[in-house]
C-alpha cells in the first residue's frame, strides 16, 4: 500500500541501532504539519515511544502478518496518527 502524499517514510528494517531513530528524529523535523512519519522496522522501538509523547507526538504501531512494525506518527495536536 502506499503511503500518503504528506508522508515520510523512514524504512529502518535491517538498520542496527542508534540509526532508525536518528532517521526518524530528521524525518520528524521535515514533516509537514498535517503529515506523518511512517517508521518500518522487524521490532517495536519501544524507547522511542517515550521520547515521542515528551516532545508533542502521537502515534499509532500496525504489526503485519510477516513481524513487520509500521509506527505512524504525527504531531499531538493534530490528532491520533
Amino acid at each position: 500500500m502506499p503511503a500518503p502524499p504528506d508522508s515520510v517514510v523512514v524504512d529502518a528494517r535491517g538498520l542496527m541501532p542508534p540509526e532508525p531513530m536518528h532517521r526518524t528524529l530528521e524525518a520528524l523535523d521535515v514533516m509537514p504539519p498535517e503529515g506523518e512519519v511512517i517508521l518500518l522496522l522487524y521490532r517495536e522501538p519501544t524507547p522511542l515511544y517515550d521520547m515521542l509523547h515528551r516532545n508533542g507526538y502521537t502515534y499509532r504501531v500496525k504489526l503485519n502478518e510477516q513481524g513487520e512494525y509500521a509506527i505512524h506518527i504525527r504531531h499531538a495536536t493534530t490528532g491520533t496518527a
